[in-house]
């Protein structure tokens, strides 16, 4: 549905997008992540046709976007602000785009109608749009765009004006939606979180690149970078030394943890600049309580620090031989005890959770 080939954009001297190659399925959920600055939302201003490219090409449903406006390319866009006008009503907001729409008043209504209960506001077309709460705002805003039936739906980070609790529901109210209406959705967002539970992929962007574009498990479990895998969540680094890489696996050693066998698709190359380190994701690592054993590996260590929070506990664990404590994460069940602060510890790990970064 979208291609982007060799997108190159500058603001004058300032190079805000490098060379961006990417495809976007039809009807997949695509999310474009990366922190403030990194040229996410400019790359999705390029699609709408807001913002020319300064060399490459924009592809939509096959055709060059070259040359053609913002108002007669199958996309539509919801705001971040949502720009919904509090003067109008709700359905005069919703219809506001079919208002030289050759259709007669009653197909307009029933339209509206139509886009409002997929949205889940029937019976809201009258209500007043300054009276909306900040979800039914970003209700409106969506049916609203959804109503002219583009080929593409680009959101610019539609959820970060609401709450924590309003935010998740709504992010599952946009993926049903989403494989309701059928069409491709692009969404710009700096949360992880966010972008790991919606999107079918995601193209994690750093300083105007693209710096892995791949499916939300493979991101998480296989991040290409070192980079990536800091921004994706949390991973603990530990220094590390090759020891072999001739045989089928890479010997390696780990300070804290010491030697490893690891498969060749463990093992990411070219991206570090300050030598090898091993990269662990703390829900990889649990706490052995008295009577349970090590299903591969076992490391002692002490508790630094306890974070509580109700569903989990999050520690940091000081491993004997370690500079750095390691973050690790706990799910509170009944009967489990949560340690304290100085407490010794048993940790169970496997090196199958591991990359390297060289």
């Amino acid at each position: 549905m979208i291609e982007f080939r060799d997108v190159h954009k500058y603001y004058g001297d300032y190079h805000a997008l490098r060379g961006i190659n990417a495809t976007i399925r039809a009807g997949e959920f695509f999310s474009l992540l990366g922190p403030s600055g990194c040229g996410k939302t400019t790359l999705l201003r390029t699609i709408a046709g807001f913002e020319d490219i300064s060399s490459g090409a924009v592809m939509i449903d096959g055709k060059s976007m070259s040359g053609v406006p913002a108002n007669v390319r199958p996309t539509n866009m919801v705001f971040q602000s949502y720009a919904i006008f509090p003067h109008l009503t709700v359905a005069q907001n919703v219809g506001f785009g079919l208002r030289r729409d050759p259709m007669s008043a009653a197909e307009k209504a029933k339209a509206v109608d139509e886009a409002l209960e997929m949205v889940g506001l029937k019976g809201y077309g009258a209500r007043a749009a300054h009276a909306l709460s900040g979800g039914q705002r970003q209700r409106v805003a969506l049916a609203r765009a959804l109503i002219l039936k583009p080929k593409v739906l680009l959101l610019d980070e539609p959820l970060s004006a609401l709450d924590k609790k309003m935010r998740e529901q709504m992010q599952v109210e946009l993926i049903k939606l989403q494989r309701q209406v059928g069409i491709t959705f692009i969404l710009v967002t700096h949360d992880q979180e966010e972008a790991l539970v919606m999107s079918d992929r995601i193209a994690v962007m750093f300083e105007g690149q693209i710096a892995q574009l791949a499916d939300p498990e493979t991101l998480y479990r296989r991040p290409a970078s070192k980079k990536v895998a800091d921004f994706i969540g949390t991973m603990n680094f530990l220094p590390a030394k090759v020891l072999s890489d001739a045989g089928a696996t890479v010997e390696v050693e780990a300070q804290g943890f010491g030697r490893m066998s690891l498969a060749p698709d463990q093992v990411m190359t070219g991206h570090s600049a300050d030598g090898a380190t091993i990269g662990l994701r703390p829900e990889t690592l649990t706490i052995l309580f008295d009577g349970q054993t090590a299903s591969e590996r076992e490391v002692m260590g002490s508790v630094e620090e306890v974070v509580y929070y109700g569903d989990m506990t999050y520690y940091d664990v000081k491993l004997d031989g370690a500079e750095v404590p390691m973050r690790l994460s706990m799910r509170n069940v009944p009967g489990r005890p949560v340690l304290d602060r100085g407490n010794k510890a048993r940790l169970g790990w496997s090196p199958s959770a591991a990359v390297l970064f060289r």
